[in-house]
């Protein structure tokens, strides 16, 4: 149930930082700069609308005429030919992004323009937004207490502009790279901006049937329309119709169902219509729907627009393409010293290797062309991205703990893989942004988190993994001679236990087993070295000595210092402890002999690690090897247990080790001495009088001490060895000896 309630805990925090990122300024900058911006590269360009053209003002077309690339130096008698020629052409509507807000050096000029707009009756002018940055100060002091920003449409050249059909702002962010737009700027009273002002001109001819369904639905809501849309101004009709929408959020969907419901709308009828009802009842706040690099959308330039009443062939074809075409003027350069020059342009995630980025005027086509084609890019709703990310990174952090590493990588990449494809089909297809960065980086950071969990977590069990003053003095100071207690431990019945287990749950069962372990080495001052498998081998290290001394001196008994020996005893009770708490909570046990022996050893660093050998590491897994047939968990040398009366020890006898040409005195730790129990005491000394029988070979004696045991611990592992040896010791002698010596 804990480890579940830990899997659960990571799994829920990996979501929950997904979703904290995303909320983040952050998490919305990652998501469009880089995540929007991919999509965008993995779907490639599309092919733009027909209907929308954009009549360029560039480079050719000022060699063609003879003019300056500025725009505000062009004669405006010759915008009053383009409209004209538009207008006969059958453009449906044209819009001017130049702003036309001073009188020009010829009068005649402006009129001329001013009766070219009128005429065509179909010319929407783009104006310029000013910006006031107003305080209201404090009536005592003058101090400001409060700032607003008001935004309002600059003033065009009044004969100009009352001649337009419509006069509307586009606005673009001031960012690094361009990827939305406003339909309406709250803070300049909800004006409408160029492309709203189009498509409702566009669908004026369905005015009526829009009020004709709306009856249907709401008919309080009609009584306050113009019977017809000439009848009021366009910007008054744009607020009114998207404060109905605001006010009432079901109106839209009432309107679609009538929409479906309606026979007498055309098929292209409808689509324009429902473009309608998605744009007042949508988001201020839209976001591009690029169509490829600059001129994805048919770019005619100026001078060759010009040219469209001569009798060329070329001409009359390309006249006859303009016919209910909405058509975009304004800058659009063709090489970047253009644009140098004329800074009307924005990078987007199309912008070319070569500096050119996308004109103003076609990014104002673009978002025309994605209100009438109904195909902005669409960000899922917050929720919607809220429950991705964080139903993604909860499964992330899940699986990353309960399989292995390599089966979470597979599963992690798999699941990215699946998830950038369905990203990539929403947006292609469906033009549904969903987020893409943040998931990539989810897995990214729970691949790092696990990996680092699970380094941190065997470094802290094997010990040192960098640089440790400490050990690189043993071995600059002392050539890595040192003097210490060793421990050791071994997972009994491991091998059968690896072959039949899970893999991913025997990883990890280990991860938790050691952790178990470490903590006791740690407390009481020891060092974890090395695992291998199920092994592990542990230090603690007394303050080393001059190996010149050693030599010169070494004949001269020296008692060990009891504090280090101490502090590993203690370490091996806690241990075992340990031990016991954690096979009572996992399934299968992990049943560990320990091993301890006090002595020189010899200390080495390679490639960062460091390392422990010597007859010392080798007799203290000996020693751990010996719980085999004692059936112990603890076995201590004679060298550790000298001096050390805080422990009860069960004294076991001399026993010539594998590999060693002195026999080792061998102990079992028992307890503490101050928290021992009754019958510990009695079980080590009831022992101790047997042991004593048996070495005086009063066999008769101690055969009747160890049944005296067994009457009261009848599993006990040392005194079912030496009972058999008693019965007949001639015979087993041979048998003790061999035993040993293997």
């Amino acid at each position: 149930m804990v480890r579940w309630l830990k899997y659960f805990f990571l799994g829920t925090f990996t979501g929950l930082l997904g979703v904290i990122v995303y909320l983040s300024p952050a998490g919305l900058w990652l998501e469009e700069r880089v995540g929007l911006s991919t999509l965008f590269l993995l779907r490639g360009a599309i092919q733009a609308p027909s209907d929308v053209v954009v009549i360029a003002i560039d480079q050719p077309s000022a060699s063609q005429l003879n003019l300056s690339i500025k725009p505000r130096l062009w004669p405006r008698n010759l915008h009053a030919q383009l409209i004209t020629q538009l207008a006969a052409a059958g453009a449906s509507t044209i819009i001017f992004d130049l702003i036309f807000d001073t009188p020009s050096d010829i009068p005649e000029q402006d009129e001329a323009l001013a009766n070219a707009i009128k005429a065509a009756d179909r010319v929407v002018l783009v104006e310029r937004l000013d910006y006031e940055d107003s305080a209201l100060l404090n009536q005592h002091d003058n101090a400001a207490q409060h700032h607003y920003i008001r935004e309002g449409a600059a003033q065009l050249l009044p004969l100009v502009a009352d001649a337009a059909k419509a006069r509307a702002p586009f606005i673009l962010p001031k960012v690094e790279r361009v990827h939305h737009y406003w339909t309406f700027k709250s803070n300049a009273g909800d004006i409408p901006t160029v492309p709203v002002v189009v498509l409702q001109l566009y669908a004026s001819a369905l005015y009526g049937d829009f009020v004709r369904l709306l009856n249907l639905s709401n008919p309080e809501l009609a009584a306050h329309l113009p019977v017809r849309m000439d009848d009021a101004d366009i910007e008054d009709l744009i607020l009114t119709l998207r404060n109905m929408f605001v006010s009432s959020p079901q109106l839209a969907s009432q309107l679609k169902e009538n929409l479906d419901r309606d026979n007498r709308l055309k098929v292209e009828e409808k689509r324009v219509m429902r473009s309608l009802l998605e744009l007042y009842s949508g988001d201020q706040i839209r976001y591009l729907n690029f169509y490829g690099p600059p001129r994805s959308i048919k770019t005619i330039p100026y001078y060759q627009a010009l040219q469209l009443d001569t009798d060329n062939r070329d001409h009359q074809s390309e006249r006859e393409n303009l016919k209910d075409k909405i058509v975009f003027v304004g800058f659009s350069g063709t090489t970047q010293s253009e644009q140098d020059i004329v800074r009307d342009d924005y990078p987007t995630v199309f912008s070319n290797p070569d500096g050119l980025y996308i004109s103003g005027v076609e990014i104002t086509a673009t978002a025309f062309a994605n209100l009438l084609e109904n195909k902005p890019i669409r960000p899922l709703s917050t929720a919607g991205n809220l429950s991705i990310l964080f139903l993604f990174g909860f499964a992330i952090g899940l699986s990353a703990q309960i399989l292995t590493t390599r089966k979470t990588i597979v599963l992690s990449l798999l699941l990215l893989c699946i998830y950038t494809f369905i990203a990539y089909a929403f947006f292609k297809n469906a033009m549904i942004w969903l987020p893409f960065i943040i998931p990539a980086a989810l897995v990214l950071f729970t691949l790092m988190l696990v990996w680092a969990l699970k380094v941190l977590a065997l470094e802290e069990f094997i010990g040192i993994a960098g640089p440790d003053q400490e050990l690189d003095a043993i071995i600059e100071k002392y050539r890595g001679v040192f003097s210490g207690t060793c421990l050791t431990t071994d997972i009994a019945g491991y091998t059968t236990l690896a072959e039949t287990m899970n893999p991913s749950a025997l990883e990890k069962l280990m991860t938790n087993y050691r952790a178990a372990l470490k903590n006791p080495i740690v407390q009481h001052h020891g060092r974890v070295m090395d695992t291998t498998g199920d092994s592990s081998l542990s230090i603690w290290n007394k303050k080393s000595e001059n190996p010149h001394a050693a030599k010169l001196f070494g004949w001269i008994k020296k008692t060990p210092s009891p504090a280090d020996r101490s502090r590993a005893c203690k370490a091996a009770l806690d241990l075992n402890a340990a031990i016991a708490r954690f096979n009572k909570m996992n399934n299968p046990p992990l049943p560990t002999r320990i091993g301890l022996h006090f002595g020189g050893m010899s200390l080495n660093k390679s490639d960062g690690t460091y390392r422990v050998t010597g007859d010392v590491v080798n007799t203290a897994n000996r020693i751990q090897d010996a719980n085999k047939i004692f059936k112990t968990s603890i076995l201590l040398s004679g060298d550790v247990i000298e001096g050390l009366d805080d422990f009860l020890v069960r004294p076991l006898g001399s026993f010539p080790l594998p590999g060693r040409i002195k026999p080792v005195e061998l102990f079992e730790l028992i307890a503490y001495r101050q928290s021992a129990s009754k019958q510990q005491l009695w079980l080590c000394e009831t022992f101790a009088n047997a042991l004593n029988a048996y070495q005086l070979k009063k066999w008769r004696e101690a055969s009747r001490y160890f049944h005296e045991i067994l009457s009261v611990f009848p599993s006990d592992g040392p005194t079912h060895y030496f009972l058999p040896l008693c019965q007949n010791i001639k015979m087993n002698l041979p048998r003790l000896l061999g035993l040993f010596s293997k």
